[in-house]
């Protein structure tokens, strides 16, 4: 028992320090520049750890931030930026009262379908060696043909938005960090489960 405790603290560990690194790396880009390397930067580290691997948490996150500065900002801004209209067009909506009911809901929807592409981008990008253009519509696909996946992925990521509603100060501590973890952690066993079921169908 004292085996898995320590364990599950080791872990809970690492993801605040992947939350410390995000946050420090973001911001030292003055956020619109810094997030997209370091949403990179935290998801191939977040990879490499899942995998077992030893990490030297702040060289190599700035390692893979300063590599990834351009591929990152291009892959990551893009899914932000629309995520910020969406939200703002929501809270928009709702500020003119019941009558827009349709169009909140379409919003929604429209947030949630990008929630759920986004929450495959991260983890394909530090997985996959792929044209950079090739990345969305792989994590799109993803999201349409694993609806299980795809369910399980926004249910764990509501548990953490709800834990961090309720407690703010989790944002700043680990919230971002172990979405990241456990979200990457996640996609691994999707993607080996999917290359297993290609390679048996003869499909490399």
């Amino acid at each position: 028992m004292s085996m898995k405790v320590q364990a599950a603290c080791t872990e809970v560990a690492w993801a605040a320090r992947l939350n410390l690194l995000w946050l420090t790396f973001t911001l030292a880009g003055g956020v619109v520049l810094g997030l997209g390397p370091a949403t990179v930067a935290a998801y191939t580290l977040a990879r490499r750890h899942a995998r077992g691997e030893s990490i030297q948490a702040w060289t190599e996150f700035w390692v893979v931030y300063r590599r990834e500065f351009v591929r990152g900002s291009l892959l990551v801004l893009p899914m932000a930026v629309l995520a910020v209209v969406l939200v703002g067009n929501h809270l928009y909506l709702s500020a003119l009262g019941p009558g827009t009911g349709a169009l909140r809901t379409a919003t929604l929807v429209a947030l949630a379908a990008l929630v759920l592409v986004g929450s495959y981008l991260g983890p394909i990008y530090a997985h996959y060696d792929l044209p950079l253009r090739a990345y969305l519509p792989k994590a799109s696909l993803f999201a349409i043909t694993r609806p299980a996946a795809s369910v399980l992925q926004l249910l764990v990521l509501s548990g953490i938005a709800y834990a961090t509603t309720a407690m703010p100060v989790l944002a700043a501590v680990i919230s971002i960090g172990a979405w990241i973890y456990v979200n990457t952690w996640l996609c691994l066993r999707f993607f080996q489960e999917n290359e297993a079921r290609l390679h048996s169908k003869g499909i490399s």
